[in-house]
């Protein structure tokens, strides 16, 4: 389909950057990553990449320093064989957690890894859902941030809900994104009022809303230990709810997520291929997965073209 566009992938997601080359109808550049015996990363290029778009798909999920260094080693690469621009496709941005001082003495990780990516190279950052909006700012470099949520719609909301559902947002951060999603179907909007005692263990204590004999669908940026999706969970059925679904972009799904969300009131739990599925998840039944495959294409096709990218952005 183009001339002179490369897509290439890292080790982190290769089946997303496959899926992303047959929606552009162009095959994925062939590359290599391998490691040395002391753990080094080497990259090499099988392929001529002068004067083109390259495009790096490689989300940094886990294990996120050696998915971090693929990235920075191929950018890096790229940039010595006199490629034309770097744009570095990162699904799933990892450290974006990390985005702010919390305690005295402590880093804002998710500004140094920016910062590597760029003197890396890269010229463009193409994301989806930022844990913090404002990571945005922490480049000196275009940033498009594309959100999940008309991937979920199409794919799998608007076939499984009608305007009775609730969408519940699991803490007051994420008020924002579940009255999104309720725009989108006319659909109820619920709270849950959550306080956290120390990082991943958290503690439900009200709920602000209605969803007694109503389907609940929990709306979130990313799943971790699953330690607040499951607490929603059961407050929403001691409430009443009848079904009680979670749609989330980000499945990290680590420690015991899994099991919590197997043995929790949840039915489903849908989330977006921006990252590989643990393999302890790949075996539950209630954990389905949707392609951000097409957005992710369209996307790299307007920009290669240089056509306008905002109307993906929602």
């Amino acid at each position: 389909m183009f001339k002179k566009v490369c897509i290439f992938s890292g080790n982190a997601n290769p089946d997303l950057a496959t899926a992303i080359a047959a929606y552009l109808e162009t095959p994925l550049a062939q590359s290599k990553v391998t490691r040395f015996s002391d753990g080094e990363t080497f990259v090499e290029l099988k392929e001529n990449v002068r004067g083109v778009d390259a495009f790096v798909v490689q989300p940094t999920c886990s294990p996120v320093n050696d998915h971090v260094m693929e990235l920075l080693i191929m950018a890096d690469a790229l940039r010595r064989a006199s490629v034309g621009s770097i744009t570095a496709v990162i699904p799933y941005y990892g450290y974006a957690r990390q985005d702010r001082k919390v305690a005295p003495r402590t880093p804002i990780t998710s500004k140094l890894v920016a910062d590597l990516i760029q003197a890396a190279g890269v010229a463009r950052v193409l994301t989806v859902d930022l844990h913090a909006g404002q990571i945005q700012g922490f480049f000196n470099i275009p940033v498009d941030h594309l959100h999940a949520m008309p991937v979920m719609l199409d794919d799998y909301l608007r076939k499984n809900f009608d305007s009775s559902a609730v969408f519940v947002s699991p803490d007051a951060g994420g008020v924002e994104r579940a009255r999104a999603y309720s725009k989108r179907l006319n659909a109820g909007l619920a709270i849950i009022d959550k306080r956290r005692e120390r990082a991943n263990v958290s503690e439900v204590m009200n709920l602000i809303g209605d969803v007694k004999g109503k389907d609940c669908i929990i709306v979130d940026d990313m799943i971790d230990t699953a330690g607040t999706l499951c607490g929603a969970a059961q407050a929403l059925r001691d409430n009443g709810a009848r079904k009680i679904v979670a749609v989330a972009t980000h499945g990290v799904l680590s420690g015991p997520a899994v099991e919590r969300i197997d043995a929790s009131p949840l039915s489903e739990v849908v989330v977006a291929d921006t990252m590989p599925l643990p393999l302890l998840a790949r075996g539950s039944s209630k954990i389905k997965q949707v392609s951000v495959a097409r957005l992710l294409g369209e996307a790299i096709k307007r920009i290669h073209n240089g056509d306008s990218v905002s109307s993906l952005f929602a």
